[in-house]
């Protein structure tokens, strides 16, 4: 039991130390607001040293609140300057395009241009004086002057510009103006014209007058894609910028602050209104007298005509350039000025856009078609003309390039190709066309009927469906994509069970490009457009090398059997429009279903060419096959092209004699060979001897055929 005197005691202690900490506590307190009290009557004393009132204090708070708002001003300043601190460290410049590229056809002659134009190789000191004088009285006066900011010009810009008038003043000296143009976008707010003072203050900093001039000069957009004085005076007047008068001078310093407004080929007589004004600009800055500009105000510049640029191949020029910028990123080539070869042929490119053009406007009504786009190569790959749309003009989305379609039936040969490399087959063997179905989708043939046993060539040439699926399943419907991306396609595509039937994606110049591999023996023959490129000194900068050892795709074995099968399509399946007279032809047509997209690819001993007619919006058109307006227009192209010139062998055709018509009633055809010349029909019987005859040609057993003799019918198109 605890003693109660312990406890007693025990709690006398611990509230003798409570009463002590309170204590504590209390004093403590109470000196702390003594000392506050005493430090504030200090302070009073001290600042009441400083009070002032009357006239005194009304100076006093005015001088206060401009040191406030100063320090709050350079606080902001500095705060929005930092963009500009950092465009400087990073020494990133605004470029207007990547390149400026001149294009000339495969013969040398210039056929267009595009991205910027711009030239710096002519010195300050070689441009008229005339010119520089101009550009100083209309655009900073005040130039040797000011330290990259005009102030007096600014003040006189605003008070003219309250007048209303703002023809003669801008608010930006040369120097801001080159800023923005190196360093900032077009944007107007107060945050980049501080960030432009800036910069143009910097810029002073570390250039001289003359350098600014310079930058400025060269690089001052001036319209239709001139960038500088020297490619304006190019393209506006034809001439060097040595060379210009001073009423062209004028018209060019007139330029700088809207060249969409005063550019000669957009309004000339706003453009000559407007290089009056700079006349009147270096009378009142004391640069020229007015006797001096009374000549130029006379007789006022005329530009050249530009409306020939309208002919130039739009939809290869575009094409051209990316590749043409890829190519130079690739190089690391410095400057940005190149002149390009390319591969197009004008005439060709001419022929390719009439074919097209006219069969739109012949029949595009009656089809309810739009739109229609053509590839055309060499058989090693070098394009000779492309056409991307019917009017460059309107649209100048390149269908030939951009669009992917499905191909239709004109995706078979990939099918067959594969078939032939895989099973063995030859175009003589048979196959069973009937009902044939994958899961439970099952194709049918167009018109919905079937041959039963029939041939691999008089399967392709009529297009019938059932053949190609049947095949697929065989081969594999992976290895049938798989070899159409080593032909030439290069959009991706899912693999379906319908993949036989070509329900993938396909553009115009890949399905070119793999057609042109049965042209060229099998051996893979990417489409190419450009040859040769250098900069504007002649430096080589990349070549084309044409003896490049091209992979092999296809057996040779595989390619004769695919142009004798193809041959087969022109002289009796679905692209019978197609043939030439005198020409061997190959090719195959397609067309999609609820006909949004019709098809004929194909390629003679000179040319590969594929066609495609559709509308832009996938609408579909009026029952239109690849075997009509398709093999119209690139028949048409054809004829033209080999006119007054050699006409080359198809590799595997054998073309005099020709191909064996197929008969519908003769399924199983047999090989063909030398000892076993074709059965022909009387009136190609007589063609052929007309052939032979005017080529010179003698051809053994042979003897004018009678009317009565027999041959096989030829069927009409029962495919897609």
């Amino acid at each position: 039991m605890q003693d109660p005197f312990y406890t007693k005691e025990k709690k006398r202690k611990q509230s003798g130390g409570m009463l002590a900490a309170d204590a504590w506590l209390d004093s403590s307190l109470y000196e702390f607001w003594q000392a506050l009290g005493r430090g504030y009557t200090r302070y009073q004393d001290f600042m009441g040293r400083f009070h002032v009132s009357g006239i005194k204090r009304f100076f006093v708070e005015i001088l206060s609140d401009a040191f406030t708002f100063g320090a709050i001003g350079c606080v902001l300043v500095t705060a929005l300057a930092m963009p500009a601190f950092d465009i400087i460290d990073r020494g990133v410049l605004n470029k207007a395009e990547d390149y400026s590229v001149v294009f000339l056809d495969r013969y040398g002659t210039e056929i267009g241009r595009r991205g910027i134009r711009s030239d710096d190789s002519v010195a300050l000191d070689q441009m008229p004086d005339y010119l520089i004088k101009a550009t100083l009285a209309t655009e900073d006066r005040r130039f040797y002057e000011h330290f990259g900011v005009d102030i007096v010009g600014t003040l006189r810009a605003l008070a003219t510009n309250a007048t209303g008038d703002t023809s003669l003043h801008g608010g930006s000296s040369l120097t801001q103006q080159l800023a923005k143009q190196m360093f900032l976008s077009s944007e107007r707010t107060i945050e980049r014209k501080i960030v432009e003072a800036f910069l143009s203050v910097w810029l002073e900093w570390h250039y001289s007058k003359d350098q600014i001039l310079k930058l400025y000069l060269d690089r001052a957009y001036m319209g239709a894609g001139n960038f500088g004085v020297v490619a304006a005076a190019d393209y506006y007047f034809g001439k060097r910028i040595q060379d210009i008068s001073l009423a062209e001078a004028a018209m060019l310093s007139g330029l700088y602050k809207a060249p969409g407004r005063w550019a000669p080929h957009i309004d000339l007589a706003a453009a000559r209104g407007r290089a009056n004004v700079v006349l009147t600009n270096l009378v009142a800055a004391g640069f020229l007298t007015e006797g001096q500009v009374t000549a130029a105000r006379r007789h006022p510049a005329s530009p050249v005509d530009r409306t020939a640029d309208a002919n130039s191949p739009g939809y290869f020029l575009d094409y051209a350039f990316e590749d043409a910028k890829r190519l130079i990123d690739q190089t690391g080539a410095p400057g940005n000025n190149f002149i390009v070869r390319t591969t197009i042929d004008t005439t060709l490119q001419a022929y390719a856009e009439e074919a097209i053009t006219s069969v739109i406007r012949e029949q595009g009504e009656q089809y309810r078609v739009e739109q229609g786009a053509m590839v055309v190569t060499d058989t090693e790959g070098a394009i000779r003309a492309m056409v991307g749309g019917t009017d460059y003009a309107k649209s100048q989305f390149n269908r030939a390039i951009v669009s992917n379609r499905q191909p239709g039936s004109s995706y078979k040969p990939f099918v067959y190709a594969e078939a032939f490399e895989q099973l063995g087959l030859k175009p003589t063997d048979t196959v069973s066309d009937a009902p044939v179905c994958i899961g439970d989708w099952c194709p049918q043939n167009y018109g919905r009927s079937y041959k039963g046993q029939t041939s691999l060539i008089s399967a392709f040439a009529s297009s019938i469906n059932t053949v190609p699926v049947t095949l697929s399943i065989k081969t594999g419907r992976d290895s049938i994509a798989e070899l159409s991306y080593r032909m030439g396609l290069r959009q991706e595509y899912p693999v379906t069970r319908s993949l036989a039937l070509g329900v993938a994606s396909v553009s115009v110049i890949d399905m070119t490009s793999s057609y042109a591999v049965f042209a060229n023996h099998g051996l893979k023959t990417p489409a190419y457009g450009l040859t040769r490129m250098t900069d504007l000194n002649g430096n080589l900068v990349w070549e084309h090398d044409a003896n490049e050892v091209k992979p092999r795709v296809l057996s040779e074995q595989t390619v004769a059997y695919m142009n004798q099968m193809m041959r087969a399509v022109v002289t009796s399946g679905t692209g019978r429009r197609a043939e030439i007279e005198g020409v061997p032809t190959v090719g195959k047509t397609g067309t999609t279903t609820s006909y949004r997209d019709a098809w004929f690819a194909g390629f003679t001993g000179n040319y590969v060419a594929a066609v495609w007619f559709g509308n832009d919006d996938y609408r579909a058109t009026n029952d239109l096959t690849g075997g009509l307006l398709p093999t119209i227009a690139w028949q048409k192209f054809m004829a033209y092209a080999h006119t007054n010139i050699d006409v080359e062998p198809v590799f595997g055709v054998d073309f005099v004699p020709p191909a064996r018509i197929i008969a519908e009633t003769d399924p199983s055809v047999e090989e063909l060979t030398p000892e076993r010349p074709p059965s022909l029909k009387p009136a190609a019987a007589r063609k052929l001897l007309d052939l032979a005859n005017r080529f010179g040609i003698t051809l053994a057993n042979a003897s004018p055929p009678s009317d009565t003799a027999s041959a096989p019918t030829t069927p009409g198109p029962t495919g897609l």
